[in-house]
């Protein structure tokens, strides 16, 4: 069986990061950062980041930050299956191994591929690897309440609405809350009955 190795090394089967129309892939240290760089100077890409700070790292500056993270993080890039062109990334991060709770984060950066299903598509391939490859139970994450297009993607991936942090956010001269999201292990499974891809 084919096998994909995350950045910290460890074998995963292919299974898991292969969709209708993208892969999941480890980061190439070399390339795939000079396209996360262009990104970093789309301000509507950073204004919608949700769990990282709005800075426009430099290539070099990527690379140093992922080699020295010291975190047994999931980063994985997301990757066209027909043009092999990277369009965003998504982690897994925050674990705590004793609940089997991690927190994801995800940002789709090239605009020609935003609002197309693409981030929906690698959230759920990130949730089976959660799940099945994982043995998690809880995956958690934060979104900006003004950004409508993301909630919309979590709940279809089945996300639920936890709480709220209240005017933890400041952008655009006004302060916002922040959703906190989570879904169960047994509901994700119990949505598998469904074509979520769609």
């Amino acid at each position: 069986m084919e096998e994909e190795t995350t950045r910290r090394g460890g074998s995963m089967s292919k299974q898991f990061f292969t969709g209708k129309r993208i892969e999941l892939t480890p980061i190439d240290l070399e390339k795939d950062v000079e396209v996360w760089e262009t990104w970093n100077h789309d301000s509507d890409y950073l204004r919608l980041l949700d769990d990282f700070p709005a800075n426009q790292y430099s290539a070099p500056m990527l690379k140093e930050w992922i080699e020295k993270e010291d975190s047994p993080n999931a980063l994985f890039m997301i990757r066209t299956l027909k043009e092999q062109k990277v369009i965003g990334f998504i982690e897994l991060a925050g674990y705590d191994w004793v609940a089997r709770n991690a927190w994801v984060g995800v940002g789709i950066g090239d605009p020609d591929f935003r609002s197309q299903g693409y981030g929906t598509e690698a959230m759920n391939l990130l949730l089976k690897f959660a799940f099945r490859g994982q043995n998690l139970h809880r995956v958690n994450l934060g979104v900006f309440s003004f950004n409508g297009r993301a909630i919309r993607c979590y709940e279809k991936s089945g996300f639920k609405y936890e709480g709220v942090e209240r005017e933890a956010i400041y952008k655009d001269d006004q302060r916002w809350d922040c959703h906190i999201m989570g879904v169960l292990q047994p509901e994700w499974e119990a949505m598998q009955t469904v074509d979520l891809s769609e």
